[in-house]
C-alpha cells in the first residue's frame, strides 16, 4: 500500500471570507508535484521564510521579486483569475502563501507545506504596526473592492496594549482567529510532506534552519554561494531591499516598503504588557492548544518523543 493511500491527507471542508480572505481560489488551483505552500497566521515570519526559500531556489539572487513570484494566494486582491494565470504562467518551482487555516485550504500528497509561528504576542506588536502604518490606498483596496463578505476593517487605535487587549477578546479581531489557524497546523505537524518552523530558531540559527529548508525541499545546497544566500535571507539585507518582498513594493505602507519589514524582534511587549495581561495570554494559550502546542508556540521547543 501506497504511503498517500495509508496518510489520512487533511481535507478542505469549508470556505473563509473577510475584508482579507477568498478561500475559494484553492478549489481552482491545479496543484503540481512539488508546489511549496508557506502557511502562517500572519506576522509571524512569513515574509521571511518565503525569502529563503526562493533564495534556496533561484542560488541566491537578489534580483528575485518573492512578493510576485509567491503570492498570497487566499488574499482576495488581486481576483483570482489574475492570481491563477500568473502561477499557471510560471515553468520554475511555485510557491505561495496563505494564511488560512487547514481545514479552508486544499493540501496536496504531492506538495509541500511550511508552517511558521511565533508567540501570539510577538505576532500582536508586528500586527500592529502593520496595520498602523496602513495607508488610504490600502483600505479601500480591502473595503471598497467589490466581493467584500462582512465588515470593513476600521483604522486602529495607536495604543498597542488597547490593541493587544481587542486581538486577544476577539481572537485576532481585527484581522482573522488565531488560535484555531495554529491548532490547525499543529494537528497535522506529522505528515511526511509537512514542516513546523519557529520564528525564534530563525532567529538564533539562520544558517542550521536554512540547511533545515533544503532538506526539507530537496533543494541541494551550492555551498560556494551559501554565503550570499545567507546574507540575502539576513533581516537587514530584506529591510534595505524590502520592495522586492513587499507586495506592490510599499504601495500599500505609509513610509513605503521598510516599514512593512519592521523591527523582527521578539519580546517588545515584555515592558508593556502587565503581569496579570500575560497571565491571562498564557491561560488562553493553554486552554486553546494545549500544554504542547502553547510551548512550542512561545519558544520553538518541540515536545520529546
Amino acid at each position: 500500500m501506497s504511503e498517500s493511500v495509508r496518510t489520512a491527507w487533511p481535507v478542505k471542508t469549508r470556505d473563509l471570507h473577510n475584508h482579507h480572505f477568498d478561500s475559494t481560489i484553492w478549489d481552482d488551483l491545479p496543484m503540481r508535484d512539488g508546489d511549496i505552500v508557506i502557511g502562517t497566521y500572519a506576522k509571524s515570519g512569513t515574509t521571511w521564510t518565503q525569502q529563503i526559500v526562493a533564495q534556496l531556489l533561484f542560488n541566491g539572487d537578489t534580483e528575485v521579486a518573492v512578493a510576485e513570484l509567491s503570492p498570497w494566494l487566499d488574499l482576495r486582491i488581486p481576483p483570482k483569475p489574475v492570481k491563477l494565470e500568473a502561477l499557471e504562467a510560471q515553468t520554475h518551482r511555485r510557491m505561495m502563501k496563505t494564511h488560512l487555516p487547514v481545514d479552508a485550504l486544499r493540501y496536496a500528497p504531492n506538495a509541500r507545506y511550511i508552517y511558521i509561528a511565533r508567540d501570539g504576542r510577538d505576532v500582536v506588536w508586528s500586527l500592529h504596526n502593520h496595520h498602523l502604518n496602513a495607508n488610504t490606498l490600502w483600505y479601500e483596496a480591502l473595503n471598497d473592492t467589490p466581493g467584500r463578505v462582512g465588515p470593513p476593517i476600521d483604522r486602529p487605535t495607536a495604543d498597542v496594549r488597547q490593541y493587544f487587549h481587542a486581538w486577544l477578546a476577539g481572537d485576532g479581531h481585527p484581522f482573522w482567529p488565531f488560535w484555531e489557524n495554529v491548532r490547525s497546523w499543529w494537528a497535522i505537524r506529522d505528515l511526511p510532506n509537512m514542516m513546523m518552523l519557529h520564528f525564534a530558531d530563525l532567529k538564533a540559527d539562520l544558517p542550521g534552519q536554512v540547511r533545515r529548508i533544503a532538506a526539507f525541499l530537496d533543494i541541494p545546497i551550492d555551498e560556494a554561494r551559501l554565503p550570499l544566500i545567507l546574507e540575502y535571507c539576513s533581516f537587514d539585507w530584506m529591510k534595505a531591499n524590502a520592495t522586492r518582498s513587499v507586495p506592490l513594493g510599499g504601495a500599500f505602507r505609509d513610509g513605503g516598503a521598510e516599514t512593512f519589514v519592521h523591527k523582527g524582534t521578539n519580546g517588545r511587549w515584555r515592558d508593556i504588557l502587565t503581569p496579570e495581561d500575560n497571565a491571562r495570554y498564557d491561560a488562553m494559550a493553554l486552554a486553546e492548544l494545549g500544554p504542547d502546542c502553547a510551548r512550542w508556540l512561545e519558544t520553538g521547543a518541540m515536545p520529546r518523543p
